[in-house]
């Protein structure tokens, strides 16, 4: 579809994502994931076309980041910059926080001409997702007080439970790579855990992958040996999609008989919900030789499993042997950055390109759920920039 196409298309659907904080997707109607995936392809065939979107003349958008990020650090960074939005990251170390100042005062400080705040907090089970939320209820309350003009909206740029600016970039990659949504129903996509040499990987992105990719029509198997399992309330929401959407959700234990006639694997490792939320109570006390105790026990119980790595043999049992390989990256790859990891170096390097056509949506979905949180009418905004032809890059 051309432009004109996309935007009529948009024009279509009934979402509510106006003035609403995008914090997991389980949360987000099918028109709201579509609106979002719409928005995102509009903008990125925009950028192709030199159209420039830059939709603030002043504002902020703040960044938030209790963990340490590469691609979805700078993709927030690109998003706001395409928007017209200038971007602070906020360090806490360099904040009131140690002298005692609250959730409620920070965002309301951080608040008065901001637009947008990303926040990214994932090392804490049961934490990350719900501070995310007192964040929000202290911008309802400086909005409804009238001590902030705008009440900023909040993406989630990784918690505890979801990561669904990665993993909506995931399916709009899928989306693109097979040509239609439509055409995803009845694909096989494998979710299994992969050895790693590190410990504490979040649980979020294989939560979030099997928890969207049951509300289209696909098959979907989760893999992963006896112990890693996700959280129960993810588990129940992905056999709910799939019941509904037409599709099928299964779990096994056996790395190879999962990828058999598999569309696209998604190969990553994850942390057992028991070191989670040990790592979690160790945290809070700052108890760094416990944390040291932990690890060393995490990493001898992964070990157990290298055999978990996606190789080329395992490669071979997917549809034609030709399985669309995904990952959120960095990948642990053997011989390169670890001596054994997630995939083999000959495999990786054949899928390397392909991954980072995956990364190169994260900025055009976190600015889309921008677009749409700060406009009702998203289609008739991009309507008004397109007919201006306005060039990002002057000739």
């Amino acid at each position: 579809m051309n432009l004109q196409q996309q935007i009529d298309q948009l024009a279509k659907l009934k979402s509510h994502l106006y003035q609403n904080d995008f914090l997991l997707t389980w949360e987000k109607s099918h028109d709201d994931l579509l609106a979002t995936l719409l928005i995102a392809d509009i903008l990125k065939n925009m950028r192709a076309e030199n159209i420039s979107p830059r939709l603030f003349d002043t504002g902020l958008a703040v960044s938030i980041f209790r963990d340490n990020s590469t691609r979805t650090r700078f993709s927030y960074a690109s998003a706001a910059n395409m928007l017209g939005l200038a971007v602070q990251d906020m360090d806490e170390t360099k904040s009131q926080i140690a002298h005692g100042e609250t959730v409620r005062e920070t965002a309301s400080m951080i608040s008065f001409l901001t637009d947008f705040i990303g926040i990214r907090d994932d090392m804490y089970l049961g934490e990350g997702n719900k501070y995310m939320r007192k964040v929000g209820e202290a911008l309802d309350d400086g909005a409804a007080r009238g001590v902030l003009p705008v009440r900023p909206g909040i993406v989630n740029l990784q918690c505890d439970l979801d990561h669904p600016t990665q993993t909506m970039a995931d399916l709009l990659h899928l989306k693109n790579h097979f040509g239609s949504l439509d055409k995803l129903r009845g694909k096989k996509i494998v979710m299994s855990w992969a050895y790693s040499p590190s410990y504490g990987k979040p649980l979020s992105v294989p939560q979030g992958i099997i928890a969207l990719t049951t509300r289209f029509g696909m098959h979907v198997e989760l893999a992963h040996p006896r112990g890693y399992e996700l959280l129960p309330e993810v588990i129940n929401i992905a056999k709910k999609n799939a019941v509904e959407s037409g599709g099928t959700f299964a779990i096994g234990n056996s790395m190879e008989e999962a990828m058999q006639d598999a569309d696209i694997v998604y190969p990553k490792s994850w942390a057992p919900i028991s070191v989670m939320q040990q790592r979690t109570t160790l945290l809070h006390q700052k108890d760094s030789a416990g944390l040291t105790q932990l690890e060393k026990q995490c990493l001898l119980h992964n070990a157990e499993f290298k055999n978990w790595e996606y190789d080329q043999h395992k490669e071979n049992l997917t549809q034609n042997g030709q399985g669309l390989y995904m990952h959120c990256l960095p990948a642990d790859i053997s011989g390169v950055s670890c001596a054994q990891g997630e995939v083999a170096a000959d495999t990786f390097e054949q899928w390397r390109i392909t991954t980072y056509q995956q990364a190169g949506y994260k900025p055009y979905i976190i600015a889309a759920m921008m677009l749409a949180n700060r406009f009702e009418n998203p289609g008739q905004v991009l309507k008004k920039i397109m007919e201006s032809q306005r060039e990002r890059v002057k000739g």
